[in-house]
C-alpha cells in the first residue's frame, strides 16, 4: 500500500488545510474459529499487509466532511453535522457511526475532514468495515485527545456496526484490527476478551485469497445464522452455546433441524481453536492441516455458509503438496480463503491456485497473501 504521505497533498487541496492526523488499521484473516466470536467462543485471528488509512483534520463547528478515495472519480465530499446522523449513506454510515457512538459513549469530538483510503477488499471477509471503524478511532483519539485505549476501541467499533450500521456481528473483527500483527495469530476469548499472541511456527506462512465473491454481514443469512445459534442457546438452557459442555450435544442434536448442526459447528470449533493453539505453540505441523480441513467441512455442511467457489479453492489448495490445510474465512456466504503453507512455498501455490480457479469458476481470484510485490 502506499504510505501515508501519498495523500497527504490531496487532502490539503480538498480541505484546505493538511492532515493533522494521519493513522492506519489494518485488515484481519481468521486462521480458524469462525461464527465462534458471537457465541462466547474463541478466534484466532492475524492480521493481513491490508490497511485502511485515514487522514484527519479538526475544523470550526460540528461539521464533518468526509472523501473516500476508493470511489475515484465518482467520489465526492459528504457532510452531516455531529448529532444529526443518520443511516442509509452508504460507507459514510461507518464514519456517521463512530461519531454517534462516540456521543452516546460520552466523547465529544469536534467536526473534522476525513480522507479516507483502503486496499482491504469490501466484502472479501476480510473486515473491511472493523479497519475503517478502528483506523477512525485511532485517528478521532489522536486529534481530540479522547481516553480510549485499545480494547476500548475494539468495543467500540463494535457498537457502530451493531447499533448503528445494523449488522449484528461478534467482537472479533474489531479486536484483530486493534490487536493483531502480521506476525502472529491473536488468540482471543471473545467472553472475557482476554488475549494472548501466538507466533506461527517458521515453518509455516498463511496465503489469503479472495474469492471474488462478495458478501455482507448486514445481510439475511448472518443474522440467520446468529438467531439460529440463540434460538438453540434458549432451548438448550443457556446464555451463550459456549456455556454448553461437550457431553450435552447429543441433547443439541435432538432440536428442530438446523439448529442442532448449528451447535454442532460451535463446539467443534471452540474445540479445534483451542487445538489449534496448541499445534502452534508446539509446531506439530501435521496437526494444523485436518484441523483447518474439519473447520472447513464444518462450516459447508453444519453451518451452511460456503458456498461452491469458496469449496472449489479449498480443493484446489488440498491438492497442493506444499498447502497444509484450508478453509473459508470470515462469515461466509462468499469471501475468501486462508491456508497454511510451508515458508516459500505460497506465493508459487497460490498463484497456480488462483490460475485455476479462473480456468474452473466464472471469478477471478485475488491472491492478498502473501502480496505479489513482497517479491516472495
Amino acid at each position: 500500500m502506499k504510505s501515508p504521505q501519498t495523500d497527504a497533498p490531496r487532502f490539503e487541496s480538498l480541505f484546505g488545510q493538511p492532515p493533522k492526523v494521519q493513522v492506519r488499521a489494518p485488515g484481519r484473516v481468521n486462521l480458524i474459529g469462525e461464527h465462534t466470536d458471537y457465541n462466547g467462543g474463541f478466534v484466532l485471528p492475524m492480521a493481513i499487509p491490508q490497511h485502511t488509512e485515514v487522514h484527519l483534520s479538526p475544523r470550526e463547528g460540528r461539521t464533518v466532511r468526509a472523501f473516500s478515495a476508493n470511489l475515484g472519480a465518482q467520489g465526492q465530499v459528504n457532510e452531516y453535522e455531529l448529532g444529526q446522523e443518520k443511516r442509509g449513506r452508504g460507507w459514510l454510515d461507518y464514519v456517521q457511526g463512530v461519531t454517534h457512538v462516540l456521543r452516546a459513549e460520552g466523547h465529544t469530538p469536534g467536526g473534522f475532514d476525513l480522507w479516507l483510503s483502503s486496499d482491504v477488499p469490501v466484502g472479501s471477509g476480510l473486515s473491511s468495515s472493523a479497519a475503517l471503524e478502528v483506523a477512525l478511532l485511532r485517528g478521532l483519539r489522536e486529534a481530540f485527545g479522547l481516553s480510549l485505549d485499545d480494547v476500548r476501541i475494539a468495543l467500540l467499533g463494535q457498537k457502530v456496526e451493531c447499533d448503528f450500521v445494523g449488522a449484528p456481528v461478534g467482537v472479533m473483527d474489531q479486536m484483530a484490527s486493534s490487536l493483531a500483527d502480521t506476525g502472529a495469530a491473536l488468540f482471543l476469548d471473545t467472553r472475557s476478551l482476554k488475549y494472548e499472541r501466538v507466533p506461527l511456527p517458521t515453518q509455516v506462512e498463511p496465503i489469503v485469497i479472495n474469492s471474488g465473491v462478495t458478501h455482507s454481514h448486514s445481510g439475511g443469512d448472518y443474522r440467520v445464522r446468529r438467531a439460529e445459534c440463540e434460538r438453540a442457546a434458549k432451548l438448550l438452557g443457556v446464555e451463550q452455546l459456549r456455556d454448553l459442555p461437550d457431553a450435552e450435544l447429543p441433547r443439541a442434536l435432538a432440536l428442530p433441524e438446523p439448529l442442532g448442526r448449528r451447535v454442532r459447528h460451535v463446539l467443534t470449533e471452540n474445540a479445534r481453536v483451542l487445538q489449534t493453539v496448541r499445534a502452534l505453540r508446539e509446531g506439530d505441523l501435521a496437526a494444523l492441516g485436518p484441523l483447518l480441513y474439519a473447520s472447513h467441512a464444518s462450516q459447508r455442511d453444519d453451518y451452511e455458509v460456503s458456498v461452491p467457489e469458496i469449496d472449489l479453492l479449498v480443493e484446489l489448495g488440498r491438492a497442493e503438496p506444499d498447502v497444509l490445510g484450508a478453509r473459508l474465512t470470515g462469515g461466509g456466504f462468499g469471501g475468501s480463503v486462508v491456508m497454511l503453507a510451508r515458508t516459500g512455498t505460497g506465493a508459487s501455490a497460490a498463484s497456480r491456485i488462483a490460475t485455476q480457479y479462473a480456468e474452473k469458476s466464472h471469478h477471478q481470484a485475488t491472491v492478498l497473501v502473501p502480496e505479489p510485490s513482497s517479491g516472495r
